[in-house]
């Protein structure tokens, strides 16, 4: 994925599945200067947020 598809993302009103290593991943932000994205696992909560490189991140499509 690329910086700007990942704002569309953040900035949109449907709950767009983003997949990072194959787990659903929620982005809480972004950091264009380096790149990455910080993500928290949608199903493991309590692992907390994570920095990824927004290149790993793969959209999966609109969940309704």
């Amino acid at each position: 994925m690329d910086f700007n598809r990942a704002q569309e993302i953040v900035n949109s009103p449907n709950h767009i599945e983003i997949l990072h290593q194959g787990k659903s991943v929620w982005i809480t932000g972004l950091d264009a200067q380096r790149q990455v994205a910080k993500v928290q696992d949608e199903e493991h909560v309590a692992e907390g947020i994570k920095e990824v490189p927004i290149q790993q991140l793969i959209e999966n499509g609109v969940i309704k």
